[in-house]
């Protein structure tokens, strides 16, 4: 019966849109809907907006890896005619287009290759777990996202940003500047406005660097709140999937969505769920959310700007208005350990991804349908014909957690208990804040949770971020501490590259 509507409902909604308009460029989840419920927007038309968009830009920008347009346009018919239907309720996203970046599976015509042509050919046996939430919750998948060639664990000296499948990705603000760490892809679509949504990983910073860079919203979550089931990682201990958004509401609105325990990547979804709150994430969209809370300044490790500079400036102004809006800024905190921590990152937990990596690859190359390589050394055989330096290389000669991986895991949980565990404790704080992605490291050795905000823009016009983090499950907190101050300060502006756009 639906397949005979469907045609009559779409030609009705393709005449409610002729009469009214719709604004793309910085739309949110919110404005979007409400353009749904006006008649001013399809989700067909939507797409296609979309899709214009990535058309216009893209050829520049190199956001983009692989498209879905087929697939997705096919989900927003069908979300149209749900919406014409009536009946339930809709879901969460519904007809929201997502960018996922190209490590995440998503079964259809898209590859999943984390920018390698190594795994050109490949096809997930299903989703990956944070795709069957997005899909759950009424998401569109429009494709992939670009990203530093594996995660950036490829080889030192690799440009952020690149990868043989998607080429150089470009700062849309700056084009000489970085676009920063892995998720490059994912942040550079989102803040040129070719998506709403997007979905970034992390291990170290992946999601915090480009997210500052690009003057977007990244949630770095805490690991295990979401699942890294079909997903290309580094770490199972570091790696964690999380939304880059332009505003602080969408993004905790997908991460309300891809949150929750997945049989696949068991034990860390399993243990996470205890910090999942009742009722979930969007009640602490809290616009007088900085009252009462206790956050810490560590000057000396993170905050080195020139004296006189825009940057001391612009975060000097930042603190003030914390400050009157209720925050207690505990200043001048240090990180005893903090050049241990640096020092570790280098040597302890160097040693541990490349064990840890291969044991994750191997095992998701394991369990995909079709693939034209089938383990490490097969891909590594394939680069062979374009030898790098290579930390796949390394990561190979490795074999599983041996007693030098498990010195390092020791060595890491002594420096989270004494470090940021302890910091928090004695001070009693809700969030520590840091500039940009500095305190990247800091957070990714103990799987510790972090938003990242817009805070500015350098003389030249590179963008520049606040950071709020905080320990496992935190989340509600430093939801609330980054809504309050992104609504008192709305410091983000879109890139200059919408102004040469025809779309």
């Amino acid at each position: 019966m639906l397949r005979y509507l469907v045609p009559l409902l779409l030609a009705a909604a393709a005449a409610t849109t002729a009469t009214a308009t719709f604004v793309l460029d910085e739309a949110t989840i919110e404005s979007i809907h409400r353009a749904f419920a006006g008649g001013a927007l399809t989700s067909r038309g939507l797409v296609e907006l979309y899709l214009r968009r990535i058309a216009s830009l893209d050829p520049a920008l190199h956001a983009v890896v692989e498209l879905d347009a087929d697939g997705a346009l096919a989900a927003a018919d069908r979300a149209d005619a749900a919406r014409l239907l009536g009946g339930a309720s809709l879901p969460p996203l519904h007809s929201i287009p997502v960018l996922i970046k190209d490590n995440i599976a998503a079964a259809g015509a898209l590859n999943a290759t984390a920018g390698s042509l190594a795994l050109v050919g490949s096809r997930p046996a299903r989703d990956a777990g944070v795709v069957e939430r997005l899909r759950s919750a009424g998401a569109v998948v429009l494709g992939t996202a670009s990203l530093s060639e594996w995660c950036n664990f490829r080889a030192p000296g690799v440009p952020a940003g690149w990868s043989p499948r998607g080429g150089q990705g470009l700062n849309p603000y700056v084009p000489s500047a970085t676009t920063c760490s892995s998720s490059s892809g994912s942040a550079i679509a989102a803040a040129a406005n070719m998506v709403a949504v997007t979905i970034g990983t992390e291990t170290d910073g992946s999601i915090m660097c480009p997210s500052s860079f690009n003057s977007v919203v990244g949630i770095k979550p805490t690991v295990g709140l979401t699942s890294r089931a079909g997903v290309i990682i580094i770490s199972p201990r570091m790696d964690t999937v999380g939304p880059i958004c332009r505003t602080v509401s969408d993004a905790v609105n997908v991460l309300e969505a891809i949150v929750g325990y997945d049989p696949r990547d068991a034990e860390a979804t399993h243990m996470a769920s205890q910090y999942i709150p009742e009722g979930g994430y969007r009640q602490f969209l809290n616009i007088n959310g900085l009252r009462g809370k206790r956050i810490g300044v560590m000057r000396k490790d993170f905050f080195l700007f020139p004296p006189g500079s825009i940057k001391e400036k612009v975060f000097g102004e930042h603190f003030d208005t914390m400050r009157q809006l209720g925050a207690i800024l505990v200043d001048n905190l240090e990180i005893p350990s903090m050049n241990v921590i640096n020092d570790a990152v280098q040597s302890g937990e160097r040693a541990l991804m490349l064990a840890e990596f291969k044991l994750s690859l191997n095992s998701y190359l394991s369990e995909l349908a079709t693939t034209p390589v089938k383990s490490l050394s097969g891909i590594i055989e394939f680069n062979d014909k374009h030898p790098v330096a290579s930390y796949l290389v390394q990561s190979e000669a490795t074999n599983g957690i041996g007693p030098t991986e498990e010195r390092a895991i020791a060595k890491l949980n002594k420096l989270c208990e004494e470090g940021l565990e302890k910091i928090m404790l004695v001070n009693q704080l809700d969030a520590i804040v840091a500039p940009g992605a500095s305190a990247h490291s800091l957070l990714a050795i103990g799987g510790y949770p972090a938003i990242t905000i817009p805070a500015g823009y350098a003389s030249d016009g590179v963008p520049f971020a606040i950071c709020f983090g905080g320990l496992k499950g935190s989340e509600p907190k430093l939801i609330e501490i980054s809504y309050s101050f992104e609504q008192a300060t709305k410091v983000r502006r879109p890139p200059p590259v919408l102004q040469h756009s025809s779309v």
